[in-house]
This record gives C-alpha cells, sequence and structure tokens, in this order.
C-alpha cells in the first residue's frame, strides 16, 4: 500500500441474491458511518442481474422509503459503461459485464462485502476476490461455504460438541407427506416420512442456504409441511425442516481476535416480538418497528458467559474470519442451543449485530475500523 494515501475501500452491496435490498441497506449504513478522514470509499453495486456498477455515494438512498426497500438502481450512474475488465478511451470503468471482476477492484486496497445469502456469503464472491488478489472483510471460502448451508453448519457444529435441535434434510428428490408423484422407491419414500413426522408439529420449514427468514415458514399439519417445503424450494432445492423449539432467541456479535487472540463476542441480546408475529420473520426483522431487542439479554450471568463462550467456539468451529452474529435458543430449564451462525450478519441501521457491539462499548465507525485492519493485516495466500 502507498503510504501517502488513503486506505481505499470498496464497499460492495446489492447482490444476485434475495437478499438484495436487506444489502443495500447495509451498504448505506456502512457508507454513512464509515470514517472518511481515513479511508477513501469506493461504492460498487451489484445489481440482481450480476452487473456490477461503480454507483453514486449518497448512503441516503439506500434507506426504506415509504416502506419501500431500496435496490442498487436507487444509486446506480446514469452514464454507466458495460466494461468488464479495462478502461475504455479515456473514462473510467464504473461498471462490468455480468461474471466479470471489475478492474477498479484491482486499485483497491480492501473490500468489504456487504453481501448476504447466495451468491454473496457462500463463499462465491470470496473465491472470485481471493483469484482476484484482493483482500477483503470476513470468512474465507470454506467458512463462508460451510456457515451458509445449514446442514453442514450443523454438522460440524455437532462434531465440535455444540448441542442443535432436531432437524432433517429435504433433498430435491426427497419425498414428503402428501407428496404422489416421484420416483424414489417406497422405502426412501416411508423413511423420508417418518423422520419428518417423527420430530412433531409444529415445524419450521426454510431454504437450507437462505437468510433473513425469506422463505421460511411454519407448519402445523402435512398440507401446511407440503406447502412450506414447496415455498422454500422457490429458494433452494434443499430444505431444513426443523422441530420447533419453545425457547428465547438470544443472539451474540463476534469479532476475531486481535493478533491471533481468541475471538471476542458481546453482550448478547434477547429478540423481542410484539407485532403479533408467530417468529421472527422477514417482516418482524426489517419493517416492524414493534419487534426489538434487549440488551443484555434478562438471562443469569452464568447463562451470558457459557452463551458468549459457546458463539465464540461457533466461531472457530467453522474457521470464520473477522465477524459473525451467532445465533442460539434458550429454554426455560436453561438448555442453551445453537441455531446458526451468519459470517456476513446484517449491517443496517436496525439490524442487532451493531447494536450488540454499541451495547458492549464499541460504536459501529469504531467496528468497520476494526475489521478493515483486521482484513488488511490477514497473510495473503492460504489461511
Amino acid at each position: 500500500m502507498n503510504g501517502e494515501r488513503k486506505i481505499r475501500v470498496a464497499v460492495v452491496f446489492g447482490g444476485r441474491g434475495p437478499e438484495h435490498a436487506i444489502s443495500c441497506l447495509g451498504g448505506g449504513n456502512v457508507l454513512r458511518a464509515i470514517d472518511r478522514d481515513k479511508y477513501e470509499v469506493v461504492p460498487i453495486g451489484i445489481t440482481r442481474e450480476g452487473t456490477w456498477l461503480q454507483v453514486s455515494d449518497e448512503p441516503a438512498k439506500l434507506a426504506i422509503t415509504g416502506g419501500e426497500l431500496p435496490s442498487v438502481e436507487a444509486v446506480a450512474k446514469p452514464d454507466a459503461h458495460v466494461v468488464p475488465w479495462a478502461y475504455q478511451g479515456d473514462s473510467a470503468v464504473v461498471s462490468s459485464a455480468p461474471g466479470h471482476i471489475p478492474h477498479v477492484l484491482g486499485d483497491v486496497d480492501v473490500v468489504i462485502p456487504v453481501l448476504h445469502g447466495p451468491y454473496g456469503e457462500d463463499g462465491t464472491i470470496q473465491g472470485l476476490l481471493e483469484m482476484a488478489g484482493v483482500r477483503y472483510v470476513g470468512a474465507g471460502v470454506l467458512a463462508s461455504a460451510v456457515s451458509m448451508d445449514k446442514e453442514y453448519m450443523k454438522l460440524i457444529f455437532q462434531a465440535r460438541g455444540l448441542p442443535v435441535g432436531p432437524y432433517v434434510v429435504v433433498r430435491e428428490t426427497s419425498v414428503v407427506p402428501e407428496a404422489r408423484e416421484t420416483s424414489v422407491v417406497p422405502e426412501a419414500r416411508e423413511t423420508s416420512t417418518a423422520q419428518i413426522e417423527a420430530l412433531g408439529w409444529p415445524l419450521f420449514v426454510k431454504p437450507a442456504r437462505g437468510g433473513s427468514s425469506l422463505g421460511t415458514t411454519k407448519a402445523n399439519d402435512p398440507q401446511q409441511l407440503t406447502a412450506a417445503i414447496a415455498l422454500a424450494r422457490e429458494f433452494d432445492p434443499k430444505v431444513l425442516v426443523e422441530a420447533a423449539i419453545t425457547a428465547r432467541e438470544i443472539e451474540v456479535a463476534v469479532l476475531q481476535g486481535i493478533n491471533g487472540a481468541p475471538p471476542d463476542t458481546s453482550l448478547p441480546g434477547e429478540l423481542r416480538l410484539e407485532g403479533g408475529e408467530e417468529f421472527y420473520d422477514f417482516e418482524a426483522k426489517y419493517l416492524d418497528q414493534s419487534s426489538g431487542m434487549l440488551i443484555p439479554a434478562p438471562i443469569p450471568a452464568e447463562d451470558i458467559a457459557r452463551i458468549r463462550e459457546m458463539a465464540a467456539t461457533a466461531f472457530n468451529a467453522v474457521s470464520a474470519e473477522g465477524l459473525a452474529r451467532v445465533d442460539f435458543f434458550y429454554t426455560a430449564d436453561g438448555e442453551i442451543l445453537i441455531n446458526e451462525i451468519n459470517t456476513f450478519p446484517g449491517m443496517s441501521p436496525t439490524s442487532y449485530f451493531q447494536k450488540m457491539w454499541e451495547a458492549t462499548g464499541m460504536p459501529f465507525p469504531q467496528l468497520i475500523d476494526r475489521l478493515l485492519l483486521t482484513a488488511l493485516n490477514r497473510r495473503a495466500g492460504l489461511r
């Protein structure tokens, strides 16, 4: 890096995945909070079609307005040119063709990929940046991929001794109750149905590689289960069916330790639903102002310590880097089950990742600064 200039940071947001709008909210929030005295910022948006655009630096346009969620188009420059790798004439590259690495990324020191779900948080953009030799904030390819796929995430947690709730994986070729047309042999049909029904009712059905509760529903009987799996398959051909757990929902924010130290964990927060939702769905997360979080979670101090320790264990179990948010179930008798890990949690103004760190004593601009310095200090090549 050239010490005579500011550190050049590309903030990438949007993306091809279903959480495009949430990523835009987070991108706007990061653009708003990043220290401009220390960093030169290059905002880059990825459209839903996969085109990369060097967009205008106007975070106010990346907010919920009149109940409408934002998109990359809100900050797209009207004179953008589609150029895949190099400069065109005397004009700077402001966008790329879908599937190509923008040339502008070769001129930045580090990338903040404020992207969620498939094509962003699942190891895809991490692999692209690895091939381009560009440093970036957050987990690497393996950690991103296994943490995005809830089946393998749970397998790794179980291998490390972390307790998870009962679940069944429904693959694209799997049979579900009430299904009629299938090429699966009768024995497999009976096994699949029996495994699901053994979980009991109600059940929660979700895409295996999704986020923001998109495609997630609660099923109270076989008919609702069939519809729920069909909805989840609109987002992912692989689906998770989980037993409903009567418990409080606790979250912990995690940061990679400094200079090889163990991960740092925030005060945990407890999600509270006050808008009448059955579970913490998309509307409750982003549109319902009555939902919130109590920080710190009102649970015994010894259980807070256990949850924070489990969050650090989960972070290390998947080989996470940079940041993560770990979600737990806390039952009435004090049992703690791990629900999932998010290797790039929401960064929107309403997201609880930053709120938990703020309650722990780390303001959002300082948090961004730490993430960037951690990424810049990471060794190149294999982890």
